[in-house]
């Protein structure tokens, strides 16, 4: 039986299974970061082989609307801004830039209040909805730092849906046109209560170092604070500066 929306007989199957996905991730239905049906739903849904909508599928994978994540599914990744800012990084592509196999773990993903003491370094009332992120990142397989990150929900709406195993915070921020202009840091020392010492591989009660940074766009709307608890033994934090003429 045909669903509405199901495909015609005038063009090869593939290429018009294609333009249905495409129009759904334009229409807002398939959202950046999320992932699509599986191809057998798909084939079902459509009435079509499975072997046709891997063609479509694999066609929008080559144009970068799709990405294909072993064991994980389809996701859908949409157009990206071309980033400007040589700053603006995270730890993944950080520690990538500098030949280093880099890895995150996400340990929560939750929607919370922000509280008075969040919601004010986020402009926000204490009541407003953040997404709260906390993740292990590793390099070759050995803890280096922790990363709490809280995000206004406002500006980045659905996140719960999105897979963080797959997509960086930098991407998904990517997807919604947020460009991080520029930043209010931080450095101190400071100690992991013992389960995220455990979790850090660092003695409890040893100092650790905590970079904390609110990002701002380019209207001023803070869109991130983050605190990086680093070990001293494995990172540093480099300052540039340059004299004005």
């Amino acid at each position: 039986m045909k669903h509405e929306g199901a495909i015609g007989p005038n063009s090869p199957l593939y290429l018009q299974l294609r333009e249905i996905i495409r129009g759904k991730i334009e229409n807002g239905e398939y959202l950046p970061g999320t992932a699509i049906p599986p191809v057998g739903v798909l084939a079902e849904t459509y009435g079509i082989h499975r072997l046709s909508v891997r063609s479509a599928v694999s066609a929008l994978i080559g144009e970068g609307l799709l990405k294909a994540v072993q064991g994980k599914g389809i996701f859908v990744v949409g157009d990206k801004l071309e980033q400007e800012l040589e700053t603006v990084g995270g730890f993944r592509r950080n520690m990538e830039a500098q030949g280093q196999r880099a890895e995150t773990r996400v340990l929560v993903k939750a929607l919370r209040p922000a509280g008075p003491a969040y919601g004010t370094l986020l402009g926000l009332p204490a009541q407003a909805p953040v997404y709260f992120i906390k993740q292990l990142c590793s390099v070759d397989g050995e803890p280096v730092s922790l990363e709490e990150i809280y995000l206004p929900e406002d500006v980045t709406p659905n996140l719960e849906k999105i897979d963080l195993g797959v997509f960086s915070i930098l991407e998904i921020q990517d997807f919604y046109g947020i460009i991080p202009m520029r930043g209010e840091q931080s450095l101190e020392i400071t100690q992991l209560n013992p389960a995220d010492a455990r979790q850090l591989g660092v003695e409890p009660g040893r100092g650790v170092l905590r970079l904390q940074c609110v990002s701002y766009d380019g209207a001023g709307r803070a869109v991130e604070l983050t605190r990086t608890y680093a070990r001293g033994d494995r990172c540093t934090f480099s300052v540039h500066f340059q004299r004005e003429p």
